[in-house]
């Protein structure tokens, strides 16, 4: 299994313990992590590797933000970063408690990786003719993405598990 952390976090696959596949050719990606896992697999594939199954928790959605908002995340982040990553993590929680969970270094460039990344129904098509399973994991009580508009993308696309009162990290209480 190959795992891909969120914006500014690591070793965070231990919060979806009960849903990672941890077979040899499943990838896995947590919010910002779940760009990069399908841009992985689509890498993989191209290079005629193999892989049964793609996971994606709570990704990184923000395609129907405005570029208002976008600009706003970037120019916080940039007035101060640690108060930035502090309300992110607050925000990842909420609107349970804060549980503890390790930092990984991060700049301004990934933040805006995340905010304006762009996902196209094109890449499932190609996965699903590529026979690899898509499984993707959303909270509807998640703060940090537009949840309702990524559970209407990926409805159609892929196997979605909708979590209702999931924040972020799915916890609910």
């Amino acid at each position: 299994m190959k795992y891909f952390s969120g914006f500014s976090l690591q070793n965070d696959a231990a919060f979806f313990e009960h849903i990672i596949d941890k077979s040899e050719f499943c990838v896995v990606g947590f919010s910002y992590g779940a760009i990069h896992a399908l841009q992985y697999v689509k890498n993989a594939l191209s290079e005629g590797k193999r892989v049964d199954k793609l996971q994606l928790i709570s990704p990184a959605f923000f395609q129907t933000k405005s570029d208002k908002f976008k600009r706003l995340q970037v120019r916080s982040y940039t007035y101060s970063k640690e108060n930035y990553i502090q309300q992110f993590i607050q925000a990842c929680f909420a609107p349970y408690e804060e549980k503890m969970c390790e930092h990984a270094e991060n700049n301004v460039e990934q933040l805006k990786e995340l905010l304006y990344y762009e996902w196209e129904a094109e890449d499932f098509h190609l996965l699903e003719r590529a026979n690899v399973v898509v499984e993707i994991y959303l909270g509807g009580a998640d703060n940090i993405i537009d949840a309702k508009s990524a559970r209407e993308f990926f409805k159609e696309l892929s196997h979605l598990t909708y979590i209702k009162e999931g924040n972020h990290f799915l916890l609910c209480e």
